[in-house]
């Protein structure tokens, strides 16, 4: 990251905004003005301005020691610039833009090339970089950035209702407490926090809703309470450790969209005591039987078996379509009556699971059939739990709740199963992380008392939403 500190007389630059927050500098280069002569010298390092959070994505204005105005701010390759007529430079930086105008072209090539130099500077890849291709996280803060997305969950009336309840029902929790929002959004839970009597909430959004989080917590004149904080939580700094983490960080089948790592990492902030709403996370599987799911998929394959389309045999593309539909899990919801089996669970606790934990998950299973019939396939849903002091409460996903926003997901076998009430099904899920913020699921079933066995692999990122 390369800082800009430009020292300008007010007619120089036609327009900054002024910031809230401080931020930290590295690698200063100013820019001065004496006798209408703009010139730049290398500066020292500078350490931190304020104890504020750093904002990145912000212009500041602050007052230079010889008293002009001095305007600083973060550059990166993201920096989003261009140049105005021949004697300015429009520089965006996150939901600001300044317009800066030189008093000569040859300053403003001087400038050009130091901001050149600051973007093409590297900068050490994060943990979350690491693990996730640039495609995917685009796509990723992009659909989250948009406020009809967030709308969606905040509409999801058990989802919200339920942190609500959690929150609310262990104020002792939050009382005077500081408190980190992973992956805040639109900040509700950060003002649930608050109600709850947090002294303090770090709300961290990588998207750009942070922006509309922010006029939220400006316009309920919380801004003494809650601080958004642009950024990945892999990236960003706090200037203390909290007392709570908070986050909704749950996907399709709990892991989808590897959030839940997010989740994990935000633990380097906590105290040694500290709490984690949600604490751990229930996934439940079972076997299915829906010969009507499994015919209607099969028959969306039927369309390639057509030797005459428009006069095109487009038959030898059957076989790829057919795996390709059913590498897709099936996000829907049932009647628990398809169900044959009592389920099996797999539990993860956040207070003790480290990243790592998340990228290959394995659930063994034995199953114990109740009734008997064709296999179909494995149902999946999740429970997570708020442990507080005060209670204890659940949110759960499960086909005999209310229905949520994460529905429940699907797995067909690539070939059904029969099986006898009575007898036994073995076998086992596999979850492998991908860089695509999601997982490949495997699965492997055998039925012990006449060893058929089927099973299949799945692509959690590309669900089919019925």
């Amino acid at each position: 990251m390369c800082t800009q500190k430009i020292v300008t007389t007010p007619n120089v630059v036609k327009d900054v905004e002024k910031l809230d927050h401080s931020s930290i500098s590295v690698g200063d280069v100013k820019w001065h003005s004496h006798s209408g002569k703009q010139f730049a010298d290398q500066a020292l390092p500078v350490d931190e301005v304020s104890k504020d959070v750093p904002d990145e994505s912000k212009v500041q204005k602050q007052n230079d020691t010889d008293g002009v105005c001095v305007f600083k701010c973060l550059l990166n390759r993201d920096t989003e610039c261009c140049r105005v007529g021949k004697e300015s430079i429009l520089i965006t930086l996150g939901y600001n833009s300044a317009l800066l105008k030189f008093e000569s072209p040859t300053d403003l090539s001087s400038f050009s090339s130091t901001l050149k130099r600051c973007r093409n500077e590297k900068k050490e890849s994060s943990v979350f970089s690491q693990r996730t291709e640039e495609a995917s996280a685009v796509q990723y803060f992009q659909f989250y950035g948009c406020i009809s997305q967030q709308q969606n969950m905040m509409q999801d009336f058990v989802r919200t209702a339920t942190y609500h309840r959690a929150i609310l029902q262990n104020h002792i929790d939050f009382r005077d407490k500081v408190v980190l929002d992973v992956g805040c959004g639109s900040g509700i839970l950060s003002f649930f926090a608050v109600q709850a009597g947090a002294r303090r909430v770090y709300a961290v959004e990588a998207s750009s809703v942070a922006q509309y989080a922010e006029m939220l917590v400006k316009n309920n004149h919380l801004s003494d309470k809650i601080i958004v904080v642009p950024g990945k939580i892999e990236d960003i700094s706090l200037p203390e450790a909290v007392d709570v983490i908070i986050s909704e960080p749950m996907g399709y089948m709990l892991f989808n969209e590897r959030m839940l790592e997010s989740y994990l990492h935000s633990k380097k902030w906590l105290k040694a005591n500290g709490m984690m709403f949600p604490t751990f996370g229930d996934i439940h599987l079972a076997p299915f039987s829906d010969e009507q799911l499994y015919m209607e998929h099969y028959s969306r394959a039927n369309f390639w078996y057509q030797q005459s389309f428009y006069g095109v045999n487009l038959s030898s593309l059957r076989g790829a379509a057919m795996d390709e539909y059913f590498r897709q899990p099936i996000v829907d919801t049932f009647d628990i009556r398809i169900l044959m089996a009592r389920t099996v669970k797999y539990t993860v606790n956040f207070m003790d699971a480290e990243e790592a934990d998340l990228h290959r998950v394995e659930i063994p299973f034995v199953f114990q059939l109740t009734q008997s019939g064709l296999v179909h396939g494995l149902a999946f849903w999740f429970d997570v739990a708020f442990v507080g002091s005060l209670v204890t409460v659940w949110l759960s996903t499960a086909p005999t709740e209310p229905l949520t926003h994460w529905y429940q997901v699907r797995c067909l076998l690539h070939t059904p199963l029969f099986a006898k009430e009575g007898e036994t099904l073995s076998g086992k899920v596999l979850f492998v992380a991908n860089r695509r913020q999601s997982y490949d699921i495997q699965i492997v079933v055998l039925v012990n008392q006449t060893g058929f066995r089927s099973g299949n692999i799945l692509d959690l990122k590309n669900p089919f939403f019925r």
